[in-house]
């Protein structure tokens, strides 16, 4: 039984790991901590695969235990003390990656991570308000407040970018 159990969270571990990993990083903007991240999100998934399997969403599941991973790991006193900066930026390989994509992703790097968390939900997991208050535990008012306030920080600091090539 063990077996079977195993083999259906390897499985679908496996083939969500991309999804999970790119998630991470739109959360983290570092991919060393995306991959802790997704680690420690996978290990507490396995912990708890026999309520998450019965779950309506496996991936709503696994997303909520991604979020709040990382918010735990922002509170804590180490994230505070160590900060993990490289002088090069995390570059993805070739595609259809450009100069506004990368000024939007550091613009999110300076998000508080409610509010990171809020808009990677609503906007690149295509969340509703509703699914996003399930996943981060909070109100709908608190989402859309959130959502809100990091669009407007956004806005702020992308203004003069966006200004520039109007």
């Amino acid at each position: 039984m063990r077996g079977a159990r195993d083999a259906e969270y390897t499985e679908y571990v496996q083939s969500r790991m991309l999804w999970l990993r790119r998630v991470a990083y739109l959360l983290c903007q570092d991919w060393q901590s995306a991959d802790d991240l997704v680690q420690s999100a996978i290990t507490r998934l396995y912990t708890h695969w026999g309520k998450a399997r019965d779950a309506t969403s496996i991936d709503a599941y696994v997303r909520t235990i991604l979020v709040r991973s990382f918010f735990s790991e922002r509170r804590s006193a180490w994230s505070r003390r160590v900060l993990l900066v490289d002088r090069h930026l995390d570059a993805p390989g070739r595609s259809a990656d450009h100069d506004a994509r990368l000024d939007v992703q550091a613009a999110l790097t300076t998000l508080p991570p409610r509010q990171r968390a809020t808009l990677v939900l609503r906007f690149y997991c295509d969340l509703s308000v509703e699914e996003t208050s399930r996943e981060l535990g909070c109100t709908v008012g608190t989402v859309k407040s959130q959502t809100a306030k990091g669009l407007e920080s956004l806005r702020r600091a992308l203004g003069p970018i966006m200004a520039e090539e109007s």
